[in-house]
């Protein structure tokens, strides 16, 4: 038998683990964390994390229950009918009931936890219901015990039982494999103690990008159940100690690095997380957030542990990165987080490199990138995640309130980049021209204004406040300072695809999308002329880098098309909140949407000719270059006359004034007047005219 003491103690006995958990222990809230540790191939990714549980310990009679814990929601306990419904709503599942083997000298419960690890409980398989377990190809591999955490590394086989793949019970949604084949992997499980205190929350404000938890109240304050929401964030606490006027925290916020982790790239991992020191220090922290190595002298360390922040380098092919975290429902403390990063996310970020500011950086016109260079890129792409573990969402607005003009000065960029926030799309300054001068480092976005201010809105302690009604007044002074400081505005993903053309995704300048889109363009007639020569890097390759960088080019005109398409029947949005004079909407004026729909006309809808070069198309196919080019004009057009968009439009005529209108029908003669302009002039037709042609005729049809 083997014992390891934290707190559990936890005993195997041959292939048997039990633990025994202490009195003291019992109706504690715990998380229970599931993270792939090993895979066949690439079915599903190391480090991926999985469900997770709140549970509690709960002893009925000779057995342990394992049961979730909820915290949605508030109960009044002053009014008892209204505590009794929610009672009545708020039953939890019991997701294992173990037998009491037997009791400890005090009164601890010793119980058998083997089938929750090995498959017998649904929850804590990564098939859950899809698949079977088969018991005698599981085993517990490993296991260990801390302070306040147990880990258990399970070995589980599977056997199908149908169904569609997908996440199920409390495993990993597309993690695992698909349940078509029997199949092996490994998963930890981290048995993690919440903390005893609870952190004080704060609350949250759609004004200020956060992610959160929320809680419904049924307190009937306000004679209607209420939903209060509190920010994701890391407990940071100042110490007795000062540099200057920064406190130093008692724990700063700590993320590991990945073992596996190739050398080259780890100082550029451990800048991109330490980048974010600086917006700390908005919040009144020295050195609030910290990379570190693995300890060497601790053998159980892991990765998968539910209180260790690691940023993993993960063997895949996806072209991405990911930065989960988890929160106490209780309070929004963020507990754990795992920033993912593939490998293939450095081919990503070299395309996107590549085609919007490769013209001005001479190391990108070579393929493949130095390491100088590629590691700056991954150090912005760690940078990005290590935000989103911080607790920040994506920010789509904010840098639409940088004139384009200032994104081309190098002056402007050096202080505050040429967006305000690491949490946009914003990826590369594709506006900035050779004769601007930018500084090759400020082409990539880093730590902005927004960043600090939002670490400074959500970390900064208010310490007169008790509770988080308390900070209510501190906090409504902060928000307003986007009354001023129009850079601090927020909108998330939500705003993408909406109508607001100062919310959008890989854009840069979407202050004045034509102008910005124009500069564009320019830029990528210029790395056009470089695609040739900087794929030709190794005689007798294929041209597979040519055909994949020339359709990201072609991609990267479609954005910048989609961008000035969102002006027209666009409308600004500023959130604000009850007291905030103005609306919350206006509409985008007139004729900056004609402007943008003559931009379209004229650039889009005439063949650009320019993506057409024979020398490129006929390395590469027989034939397609209508429908790489003219599928990318379709959707733009298609998009213009969207049924979304005319709505808008009509709505908004039989609401504003007539000079905040451009009319449906004004648009639509415009449109119909450019694309058939040949039928006045006498031009020939080309083929991607025709498709264009067929496409609005189409559309219009569907209409009727």
């Amino acid at each position: 038998a083997t014992t390891k003491s934290g707190v559990f103690k936890v005993h195997q006995v041959g292939a048997r683990l039990f633990f025994e958990i202490p009195r003291a222990e019992l109706g504690r809230d715990y998380v229970i964390v599931s993270t792939l540790a090993g895979t066949p191939d690439e079915i599903g990714i190391r480090g991926t994390q999985g469900g997770n549980n709140l549970v509690r310990f709960e002893r009925r009679d000779n057995r342990i229950l394992v049961r979730e814990a909820a915290y949605r929601d508030i109960i009044a306990d002053t009014a008892a009918s209204q505590k009794l419904a929610a009672e009545l709503i708020g039953v939890t599942k019991i997701l294992a009931a173990l037998n009491i083997e037997a009791y400890g000298p005090d009164s601890s419960a010793v119980v058998e936890v083997t089938r929750m690890f090995t498959g017998g409980v649904p929850e804590y398989t990564a098939l859950g219901r899809r698949a079977q377990v088969d018991a005698a190809r599981s085993y517990i591999e490993k296991f260990s015990a801390y302070s306040r955490n147990v880990n258990v590394t399970a070995v589980q086989s599977f056997t199908p039982q149908g169904g569609a793949p997908g996440g199920g019970g409390g495993g990993f949604p597309g993690a695992g494999a698909a349940a078509t084949a029997p199949t092996t992997e490994k998963y930890t499980f981290s048995i993690a103690k919440l903390p005893d205190v609870p952190m004080k929350p704060r609350l949250l404000d759609e004004r200020v990008g956060y992610f959160g938890v929320q809680q419904r109240d049924f307190s009937g304050a306000t004679q209607r159940v209420e939903t209060r929401r509190f920010i994701g964030r890391w407990r940071l606490e100042c110490s007795d100690k000062k540099v200057g006027n920064l406190c130093v925290p008692i724990k700063p916020i700590t993320y590991y690095l990945d073992p596996a982790t190739p050398a080259w790239i780890k100082p550029w991992i451990r800048k991109g997380i330490e980048d974010w020191q600086v917006a700390f220090e908005a919040a009144g922290f020295y050195k609030g957030i910290v990379a570190a190595e693995p300890p060497k002298n601790d053998p159980d360390f892991s990765g998968e542990d539910a209180t260790v922040a690691m940023v993993r380098w993960l063997p895949s092919a996806t072209e991405n990165a990911v930065g989960p975290s988890l929160r106490d429902p209780r309070t929004g403390e963020i507990i754990d987080a795992d920033v993912q990063t593939y490998l293939n996310v450095m081919n990503l970020n070299r395309s996107w490199y590549f085609t919007q500011v490769g013209h001005l950086d001479k190391r990108a016109q070579k393929m493949p990138f130095p390491d100088t260079l590629m590691g700056r890129l991954v150090e912005y792409v760690t940078a990005h995640e290590v935000g989103h573990t911080l607790g920040f969402p994506h920010n789509f607005k904010a840098s639409s309130m940088y004139p384009v003009d200032s994104v081309r000065s190098r002056a402007f960029v050096k202080k505050m980049g040429h967006t305000p926030t690491l949490m946009d799309y914003s990826r590369f300054n594709y506006v900035a021209q050779p004769e601007d001068n930018i500084d090759l480092d400020d082409l990539i976005p880093k730590v902005g204004p927004y960043d600090k201010y939002a670490v400074m809105w959500g970390y900064t302690p208010i310490p007169n406040a008790k509770t988080p009604d308390d900070e209510k007044a501190t906090l409504e002074k902060w928000t307003r300072m986007q009354d001023s400081i129009p850079w601090y505005r927020f909108a998330g993903d939500a705003g993408a695809g909406g109508a607001d053309p100062g919310e959008q995704s890989e854009a840069v300048g979407d202050a004045d999308a034509v102008k910005a889109t124009t500069l564009g363009v320019k830029n990528l007639k210029r790395t056009m002329a470089l695609l040739e020569g900087a794929t030709a890097w190794k005689e007798g390759t294929t041209y597979d880098d040519l055909e994949e960088l020339y359709g990201r080019l072609i991609g990267q005109w479609a954005t910048e098309m989609g961008h000035v398409a969102r002006v027209i029947g666009g409308q600004y949005k500023q959130e604000k909140y009850v007291g905030q004079k103005g609306a919350v909407y206006r509409p985008v004026e007139p004729a900056r949407q004609k402007e943008a729909l003559q931009f379209l006309l004229d650039n889009a809808y005439t063949t650009p000719t320019w993506l057409l070069d024979q020398g490129i198309i006929r390395k590469l196919e027989a034939s397609g270059s209508l429908n790489r080019v003219g599928s990318a004009q379709a959707r733009s057009l298609a998009s213009v006359v969207s049924n979304d968009r005319m709505q808008r439009m009509l709505e908004l005529e039989a609401l504003a004034t007539k000079n905040e209108v451009y009319p449906v029908a004004d648009m639509l003669a415009d449109l119909r007047a450019g694309l058939w302009k040949e039928l006045q002039s006498g031009a020939q037709i080309d083929a991607f005219r025709r498709r264009l042609q067929r496409v609005y005729l189409e559309a219009m049809a569907s209409k009727i």
